[in-house]
């Protein structure tokens, strides 16, 4: 399945609950699942964002759906990344003209 890193910054509606994101994140967590993800990761970081999240989905359209579904809530903003292993990448070096 295609990996993808998301990056999550909380946003002033989301700041305000901020102590029931702990809870969000394990329904968020469950929901992905729900979609056929495979949670990889997920880490509260420091910096530019605030969460940095990396998982397997089934496609892109079920990446984006889900992307969507979070943004629509109004309490976090997800910037969605597709990663390719180096491998991948390796493979797409060699069909370089």
């Amino acid at each position: 399945m295609p990996t993808y890193i998301g990056l999550w910054k909380v946003t002033e509606q989301g700041a305000k609950g901020i102590k029931d994101v702990p809870r969000q994140i394990e329904e968020g967590i469950k929901g992905a699942e729900k979609m056929g993800c495979k949670v990889l990761g997920f880490y509260a970081v420091m910096g530019e964002y605030d969460f940095v999240t990396v998982g397997e989905w089934p496609s892109d359209e079920v990446a984006m759906t889900f992307s969507m579904g979070v943004s629509s809530r109004g309490n976090a903003r997800l910037t969605t990344l597709r990663a390719f292993l180096k491998e991948e990448f390796a493979a797409m070096v060699k069909k370089l003209p």
